[in-house]
């Protein structure tokens, strides 16, 4: 259900939205259904940055680990409103994002694998969390074509998935149907801020020129940080975390996997039309956006070892994404201290779980001028109180969603 998400006031504010991704547009697609003028710019064709590089794993249950319960309780709570949230879209759009709930397998390959799935499943079960433990021979009958070497699992019941290109279609039919304008191929060059308030967008090229808003959203993923007209003191701490990814083709009538799967170093996710989407790399390697032949051996090595039917499958596609992390892998939402400044960035692998929470509570900050209680944690103003450092993961180190 969405976050008390209606409007009420009569006068609605004019927002120029900065990135075309899911968030972006799931904000853009909210307020433009309440009555506001709204403008997307991206400088490439929408959604064609980390949302479509993205695997569309709903996986708040299988990837909870210690230290990240605050995240936990947002992870969850947008999952549980994803199935309205994808219903509501289609009905929308016309378009259907492949909800799929058939639940997310992770699966143990030795000893050591199965000590540290047992450290996390335990943990899980503290947080409340329905996961369930599974023998070797228990998650073969789910998944029969299994390696025999798997001697452990976990079923988690509740992680499903989407289809995230499909998401992006959908999100841009039903954005433009409720009124929304979409400008690609514009950069914005710079938020205009002024006397301590977001007066507008400079952009460049074909568009230049100041464009005047009551609201200026951020929510340009990676590239967040390096926006023209930010203070310091709000310059998001975003980087770009890198990940190859590949697709292999399987039969539509009798697939090799029917749930999402997570095994040591890759996850794999079945699509209805027989796509299996692996991923994915982390790499700390800026905006490099070149597969490489270790990458990609170290994932069909991976899913070989747990999957070993896939050696006859032909490769459908290879590619590179850029996560969008923030210093504490957590995403900005909110308000800053510029007024009419809002942001909506930094979701690292969680943009596809987290679109309906963010579509929603950031449109009820701009609607209605107050924080959801459920993004109150996640203010940029948590890293003027806590300035850290960023945590570099090293290669392989952290598996997840390229969002």
């Amino acid at each position: 259900m969405p976050l008390g998400f209606q409007a009420t006031s009569p006068a609605r504010p004019s927002v120029g939205i900065v990135g075309a991704g899911v968030c972006g547009l799931g904000i853009g697609w909210r307020l433009a259904g309440a009555g506001c003028r709204v403008d997307v710019f991206d400088r490439a064709e929408p959604g064609r940055g980390a949302s479509w590089a993205a695997a569309g794993m709903l996986a708040a249950r299988a990837e909870a680990e210690p230290g990240e319960e605050t995240l936990l309780a947002l992870n969850l709570a947008s999952q549980e409103m994803w199935p309205g949230f994808a219903a509501e879209l289609a009905a929308a759009g016309g378009v259907s994002v492949d909800y799929r709930d058939e639940g997310t397998l992770i699966v143990a390959l030795d000893r050591d694998d199965a000590e540290a799935l047992r450290f996390t499943y335990d943990y899980q079960r503290r947080q409340g969390l329905d996961v369930h433990w599974l023998s070797g021979a228990e998650a073969r009958k789910r998944e029969p074509f299994l390696s025999p070497n798997v001697g452990a699992g976990v079923y988690s019941p509740g992680d499903h998935q989407v289809d995230n290109r499909k998401l992006v279609e959908a999100l841009l039919q039903a954005f433009r149907a409720a009124g929304g304008r979409l400008h690609t191929g514009v950069e914005v060059a710079a938020i205009d801020i002024e006397g301590g308030r977001a007066r507008g967008l400079v952009l460049a090229g074909a568009e230049a020129g100041v464009r005047r808003y009551d609201v200026v959203v951020l929510a340009a993923g990676a590239w967040s940080r390096g926006i023209a007209g930010l203070p310091d003191a709000l310059r998001p701490p975003v980087r770009p975390l890198k990940g190859q990814m590949l697709s292999l083709q399987m039969d539509p009538e009798d697939p090799l996997l029917r749930h999402v799967l997570w095994a040591p170093g890759v996850y794999l996710v079945p699509r209805l039309d027989g796509r299996m989407i692996v991923g994915a790399t982390v790499e700390e390697k800026g905006f490099d956006p070149s597969l490489t032949a270790g990458g990609v051996l170290d994932l069909l090595r991976s899913t070989w070892e747990a999957l070993p039917g896939v050696t006859e499958l032909p490769i459908v596609e290879m590619w590179v994404g850029h996560r969008p992390t923030s210093r504490d892998d957590a995403p900005i939402l909110g308000p800053t201290l510029v007024d009419g400044l809002v942001m909506a960035t930094g979701h690292h692998r969680n943009g596809i779980l987290l679109t309906p929470v963010t579509a929603d509570a950031v449109s009820h900050y701009i609607l209605h001028g107050k924080v959801m209680p459920v993004i109150e944690p996640f203010s940029i103003a948590r890293f003027a109180k806590k300035p850290g450092r960023a945590r570099p993961a090293a290669d392989g180190a952290k598996l997840g969603v390229v969002t």
